[in-house]
């Protein structure tokens, strides 16, 4: 949200510098903004854990959040939701979204339409679960739909996911998601919509349609979208929508054909069948959330990864200073109940509570070195689980409230204690983090750990319990108990049990007391003082808030596409190169680009943040992009031939630098640059700053074997032009090193979408090829973007000249 109002306040100043009216740079439709990114996990496992966080919260981001309250103020169609109410996706879902729409047509007249929407993180998808159809943007994208741009796209195919039998006892709405998320990618649905049908919708809770729609981003789908049917009129019931909006929503379903009944059969481009009494209790990890595994295999699978994958030896004891235990490989490190993906689901986290409460009961609790947190989407959440009495069954194992956000899932999870940390580092320890988010890429969750794991929110609990992936918690102990060993069965609650709590505690009256004030905030929002003006007086020595440079010094008249020429090779990556990858949101050290310009500045590490909390600083985040801690740029190797990981390249000197450092060093000499990539590149989160960095790098194309649906629009959002390679080939078909000069053609003149232009490629030793590429400018209007330097440098002239 904060990269998303920089950029319209800079557009303010942008407009004013071309004569026009800051006045015109308005939302035309209503914006909700969601604050959820910032909270931290720095306390844990104690009553004051959240007070303490959400203090902390507030001294860190308090110029972020001046800054917020006066484009609450200076915007119209504008509304901020206040840190610590909740994530976006699951206000959005509860209270926010209303299925059906009515507002007064160009006549006059009341008209009813079906409820859509755009949103700047890729897991907007969740409220297709409630039949509204929407899906992730970049920020840059949104802007410009909120300024009248309209959102072009090539017409997508639909798959069909028929989805029949019953879920077995035992099993969640987790485990089915996580099936679902492989079948799809196996099936390839990048760019596609999915909708979901079959009789097994007669027995699936909104709340475990919404866990399946929140994770379309993981499965590639532009969205998972589930129809109009009497479970989503008793979710909306339930959730405190009015009644009158409620009926509508069924009228206007039956009297469009958008209604779900026995005869519901569409016709799809492909389908896909999956029995859901086939589903068995499973995670996925430990770096995609792809990688399915039953909860069977997962200890011998992690054994694999060891072996295979992390190349690293088992066994190895490090003793932890001032601790009576030691640490070694495959050891838990971090617990978290997190994420919008099943902390809006009350099957999943009374189900949590009630091993909880279980295990507690028969002696269990965490491990000494597991940093447990609860974290919910939504303040219903501990309504319901306090009403049920599980919330002091969670806090008695560790499990307290840390915070409403994101926290883990997007890498807030805060530091961990420092003598394991050390341990760790000392071992070369692959240390291991079991979350109920939607992603584990490398990197994202904690500096510390290696290996990540996606799973419910009792299995989360479970795998707290035994503090260890080298146990298998379908066969052997979870620990000792009071009079002896306790099993996962002995903790496990049954679906009746679930159930009997959920109908008990999950109420419409929960839900209306919670969002009747939304807006409102607590006393230290109520406190946060900003001043009345059209344009933002920007804090010249704020390192959080600048202005950016994208619309200073802009002409009146857009330039022309021009062929890329003499360009360098910045980095060569590999498959699945994701946004975190490239733009990553969490913790950075002093000694890396972001680190050393803080440093610069007097602020301490302490004070450091995450790069999520400085999105409104454009010198922290282009010293950040490609920065991630797992990289790796085969453009350099180790000794030993391994790959070098972290945001490292090689110079117009040769020799090794940072991404960040090299660029510069390019820019000043004037020579442009590019990218090469494998396969799905840019994928995971919406994240605009992996484009807005790239092309503050100097970056003019990004060649890959394919690419994500919102990277590559963001890409071109911001001038930079997505390439395919075609025929098969491949960077690693054409031996590529990295020390070529690149130079593209056919793009000066009358360039067309999906054009097949040259790029010729001119290696180290004299070699020069010429070899076909797909320009991936998808639309004639993304060619008018590309030409104006990206889409809001587009839509600004626009509006100054209207």
């Amino acid at each position: 949200g904060v990269p998303a109002v920089v950029d319209l306040a800079a557009m303010r100043d942008g407009i004013k510098g071309l004569n026009g009216s800051a006045a015109k740079i308005n939302p035309l439709v209503p914006v909700d903004l969601v604050i959820d990114h910032s909270v931290m996990i720095d306390e844990f496992g104690h009553p004051r854990a959240f007070q303490l966080n959400v203090d902390r919260e507030y001294e860190r981001n308090m110029e972020r959040y001046v800054f917020l309250k006066w484009g609450q103020k200076a915007f119209n169609n504008f509304r901020v939701v206040p840190p610590g109410t909740g994530i976006c996706h699951q206000v959005n879902l509860e209270y926010l979204a209303q299925t059906v729409w009515t507002d007064t047509d160009q006549h006059g007249q009341m008209v009813a339409y079906p409820d859509t929407l755009v949103g700047t993180d890729s897991h907007t998808t969740m409220v297709n679960g409630l039949a509204v159809l929407g899906w992730g943007v970049g920020g840059i994208e949104a802007e410009a739909a909120m300024l009248g741009q309209p959102v072009s796209m090539l017409i997508p195919e639909v798959v069909g996911f028929k989805l029949t039998g019953t879920m077995m006892e035992g099993t969640t709405a987790t485990d089915l998601v996580l099936k679902v998320v492989q079948m799809l990618r196996q099936h390839g649905v990048v760019s596609k919509f999915v909708e979901f049908y079959g009789d097994g919708l007669d027995r699936l809770p909104l709340a475990d349609r919404a866990t399946i729609a929140n994770m379309a981003p993981e499965y590639g789908a532009t969205c998972g979208f589930f129809p109009i049917d009497a479970e989503t009129l008793r979710y909306l019931h339930m959730t405190g929508r009015e009644e009158g909006r409620i009926a509508l929503v069924e009228a206007y379903a039956k009297a469009n054909g958008m209604w779900r009944d026995d005869g519901y059969d569409p016709i799809y481009t492909s389908t896909l069948h999956l029995d859901m009494g086939t589903i068995v209790p499973a995670i996925s990890g430990p770096k995609r959330p792809q990688d399915f595994l039953p909860l069977t295999a997962a200890k011998a699978s992690f054994a694999t990864e060891m072996m295979n994958g992390f190349k690293r030896p088992q066994g190895v004891e490090i003793a932890v200073k001032g601790e009576d235990y030691t640490l070694s490989s495959g050891k838990v490190v971090i617990a978290s109940i997190t994420s919008c993906t099943n902390t809006s689901n009350p099957y999943v986290m009374i189900g949590a509570g009630l091993v909880a409460r279980k295990a507690r009961a028969l002696g269990l609790n965490r491990k000494p070195w597991v940093k447990t947190s609860l974290a919910p989407g939504s303040q219903v959440v501990s309504e319901y689980l306090n009403a049920a009495g599980l919330q002091e069954d969670l806090d008695a194992i560790g499990f307290n409230l840390v915070g409403y956000g994101c926290t883990t899932c997007i890498g807030n999870s805060g530091p961990l204690q420092p003598e394991i940390s050390a341990a760790i580092a000392e071992g070369d320890l692959v240390a291991t983090a079991v979350l109920s988010g939607n992603r584990n890429f490398e990197g994202r969750i904690s500096p510390d750990v290696r290996a990540n794991y996606l799973a419910s929110p009792p299995l989360v609990v479970a795998y707290a319990l035994a503090g260890d992936m080298n146990i298998d918690l379908t066969t052997e102990p979870l620990g000792m108990g009071t009079n002896g060993p306790v099993y996962l069965k002995d903790v496990w609650p049954s679906t009746a049990e679930i159930a009997e709590l959920v109908e008990r505690t999950v109420t419409r009256a929960a839900f209306q007391k919670k969002y009747a004030d939304v807006f409102k905030g607590d006393e230290k929002w109520q406190a946060v003082q900003v001043t009345d003006s059209e344009t933002y007086d920007w804090p010249p020595t704020s390192t959080y808030i600048q202005n950016p440079p994208y619309f200073k010094g802009m002409a009146r008249d857009p330039g022309t596409i021009q062929n890329i020429t003499g360009a360098r090779v910045l980095a060569l990556l590999g498959d699945m190169i994701t946004t975190d990858h490239i733009s990553p949101a969490g913790s950075f050290k002093a000694t890396t680009p972001a680190g050393q310009y803080l440093t610069e500045r007097q602020v301490p590490v302490s004070e450091f943040n995450s790069y999520g909390a400085r999105r409104g600083n454009h010198e922290v985040m282009m010293r950040g992009t490609f920065a991630n801690i797992r990289i790796r740029n085969e453009m350099l190797a180790n000794p030993d031939g391994t790959g070098v990981e972290g945001g490292y390249t090689l110079g117009p000197d040769g020799k090794q630098t940072s991404i960040f450092d090299a660029s510069m060093a390019y820019q000043a000499m004037g020579t442009p640059l590019v990218i090469f990539g494998g396969i799905e590149y840019g994928a995971g989160s919406s994240r605009d700053w992996a484009a807005k960095g790239t092309a503050l790098l100097g970056v003019k194309a990004v060649i890959a074997e394919s690419f994500e649906r919102i990277h590559r629009s963001n890409l071109v959002g911001m001038g930079v032009i997505p390439f395919e390679f075609t025929g098969g080939m491949t960077r690693k078909s054409l031996g590529l090193k990295g020390d070529e000069v690149v130079s593209i053609t056919g793009l000066s003149g009358d360039l067309k979408p999906l054009s097949i232009v040259d790029c010729v490629i001119a290696s180290a030793d004299g070699t020069v090829r010429t070899i076909p590429i797909k320009c991936r400018i998808d639309t004639e209007i993304e060619i008018d973007y590309v030409e104006h330097g990206g889409v809001l440098h587009y839509v600004l002239r626009d509006l100054a000249t209207a």
